[in-house]
């Protein structure tokens, strides 16, 4: 069973950024977060015409230590029951930190890239959980589910972070991607994990959405390819 620890974002705000548990026949299993990142951009102007309300797109990621990196290792749960609850509670906290609040946050997403020495089914281990998943889809009351990345690349590589509206998938407006990057991240045995979101789609969209191709192709919204 896992110890009983005080929440991480006290662990973050003492400045402890290990946090420790114990997973029952794995022994302890640590995660160790190097920094975190915050990427903010406010648009307001786009397309060489004002947009009617500032288009924000923000992200924060973590840079963590890989617990599997350069071996194989089968059994990825213990190490995922043990992080991914923790990284998903204090990123949330921070993107809404960062957004006002959860309502702010009209689309939303998630992202993970793995160091050279990992798989990429390391990053995808820590993000593919709704113990990840589930803190920021409840902090921002969403029905959607996470878009996602997940990715393998040295220090610098993107940090790509696809976005849609929290309530509707088929809100083409806000197919949006945050996009940035951390110079000395990730080393070979780290992984970056992060979510991104957006306080509005795109400023000037005009490209419909996909319930008015269903309609005119006639094919029906549970069955949108007519497979």
């Amino acid at each position: 069973m896992l110890m009983a620890l005080p929440p991480y974002s006290s662990f973050v705000k003492n400045k402890c950024l290990a946090h420790i548990f114990a997973y029952g026949g794995r022994g302890d299993v640590t995660l160790e977060i190097r920094k975190f990142v915050t990427y903010d951009e406010e648009t307001l102007i786009e397309g060489f015409r004002m947009a009617a309300r500032p288009w924000r797109m923000f992200a924060v990621a973590a840079v963590v230590k890989n617990p599997w990196s350069g071996r194989y290792v089968e059994d990825l749960g213990p190490e995922i029951r043990a992080m991914a609850p923790p990284l998903g509670e204090e990123l949330t906290r921070r993107i809404i930190a960062l957004a006002g609040s959860g309502d702010a946050i009209e689309a939303y997403g998630k992202a993970a890239v793995v160091g050279l020495d990992g798989e990429v089914e390391h990053a995808s281990g820590l993000i593919h959980t709704l113990r990840f998943g589930n803190h920021f889809r409840e902090a921002v009351q969403a029905k959607s589910y996470l878009s996602f990345t997940n990715t393998r690349g040295p220090g610098n590589a993107p940090i790509m972070i696809p976005l849609m509206d929290k309530n509707d998938a088929g809100r083409r407006s806000h197919y949006l991607t945050v996009q940035f990057s951390i110079p000395d991240a990730p080393r070979a045995d780290e992984i970056i994990v992060a979510l991104g979101g957006a306080t509005t789609g795109r400023p000037h969209h005009r490209i419909g959405d996909r319930y008015q191709d269903l309609k005119e192709l006639g094919h029906d919204l549970d069955n949108p390819a007519a497979v």
